[in-house]
């Protein structure tokens, strides 16, 4: 899974164009013409799409080869055979809340305040999936607070998006890039069947009665949405012209 995921950072770096997108600014100032506090949009700086993306995973690369040194892989083994991996919500917290905000920028969600809160709710989200799992540590009966704690949260970034999204789209001529709205959906999925791999994870259903199944799960849907996101946004623009 490291190698998969540094093979594909490597390839974005090399393979992308510059596009890149604002992150603005909305500070207000005086103005002395109509004597009123006015918004004064500028541009904090230009992210260049191709890079940030090879950055979420470049993370993944990273976390998964440290999981995997002899240092570490004892502590994750012994974990995962309890039924927890703290490593994995670590990594989450970073890589899938710098995806969910390059997904936000791509409709249009420019503002750094309303980046870094985006970053930050997804990013609280995940960390309450670590809870779920340290809290029902031993446990006969699931207690479900922080997993719905989590599905809280982890609403708030997608309808954000989709008022952006579906907003722009509405009897408008200049309507986002369809890509865009395939990004919006498959993510949307992939993101959704993480918490359910959990329900069926806690509900011990089928072959998830065996932790690592569920283990294995995680790792192949962070390697299809990483990977969908990177090649998504890569068809859509960031294609050598």
């Amino acid at each position: 899974m490291g190698s998969l995921h540094l093979v594909q950072g490597i390839l974005m770096l090399l393979l992308s164009s510059s596009f890149s997108l604002p992150v603005m600014t909305n500070f207000l100032f005086f103005s002395p013409n109509t004597q009123t506090l006015v918004p004064r949009p500028e541009v904090l700086l230009n992210v260049r799409l191709g890079p940030a993306i090879a950055a979420f995973l470049f993370l993944s690369s990273i976390a998964h080869f440290v999981v995997a040194s002899p240092w570490v892989y004892p502590w994750y083994a012994r974990n995962v055979r309890l039924g927890a991996n703290p490593a994995r919500w670590v990594e989450y917290s970073l890589s899938s809340s710098l995806m969910i905000v390059l997904i936000a920028m791509l409709v249009g969600i420019y503002d750094i305040a309303a980046l870094v809160a985006i970053f930050g709710v997804n990013a609280s989200m995940i960390l309450f999936g670590w809870a779920m799992e340290r809290y029902n540590l031993g446990r006969v009966s699931v207690d479900w607070l922080a997993y719905w704690f989590g599905v809280l949260a982890g609403a708030v970034p997608w309808i954000a998006i989709g008022i952006y999204l579906f907003g722009a789209g509405a009897g408008s001529s200049s309507r986002p890039p369809t890509f865009v709205y395939f990004i919006y959906a498959s993510l949307f999925v992939f993101f959704n069947v993480f918490a359910l791999n959990m329900v069926f994870q806690y509900r011990r259903i089928g072959r998830w009665k065996n932790v690592l199944y569920g283990e294995r799960v995680y790792m192949v849907l962070s390697l299809v949405a990483k990977s969908a996101l990177a090649w998504q946004v890569f068809a859509g623009t960031l294609r050598p012209k």
